[in-house]
């Protein structure tokens, strides 16, 4: 058995295929998943697994630069906004966050390795990781 965190195996198969600046996406329950991108579908019901629970174990296992999030979470869900910008920060020092409008993100997730869908129903709970070196 595993002995970090993550106990997943598809997300951890999907992260151990990362290579640099590859991504992957976390999204909530509402979030569009694109055709022909691996869904891994974690949502149980409303609120479970959370979106910061999940992020924040898959940001034990992953190497990440950068982070992209919806611009309308800043004003719409601004405590999760605040939330995720401390855990991005704590977790990833020196991390690159660009915001980027919503319709875009969606955009953007089309070229993901997996989507990762939570239980989360707060509005613009989505990010896409993309993957550094640990070296």
């Amino acid at each position: 058995m595993k002995k970090m965190r993550l106990l997943n195996s598809e997300i951890s198969y999907e992260v151990a295929k990362l290579g640099h600046t590859d991504h992957i996406c976390i999204g909530d329950a509402g979030l569009p998943i694109p055709a022909g991108v691996k869904r891994i579908d974690l949502a149980l019901e409303r609120n479970i697994p959370t979106f910061m629970g999940t992020l924040d174990v898959i940001l034990d296992e992953m190497q990440v630069e950068e982070a992209i999030i919806a611009s309308e979470m800043k004003e719409l869900s601004p405590k999760l906004y605040t939330e995720l910008l401390d855990l991005l920060n704590k977790k990833c020092q020196g991390i690159k966050i660009e915001e980027i409008p919503h319709s875009q993100l969606k955009k953007t997730s089309r070229e993901s390795k997996a989507v990762i869908r939570t239980g989360e129903c707060t509005p613009y709970a989505n990010i896409i990781l993309k993957s550094g070196v640990a070296f």
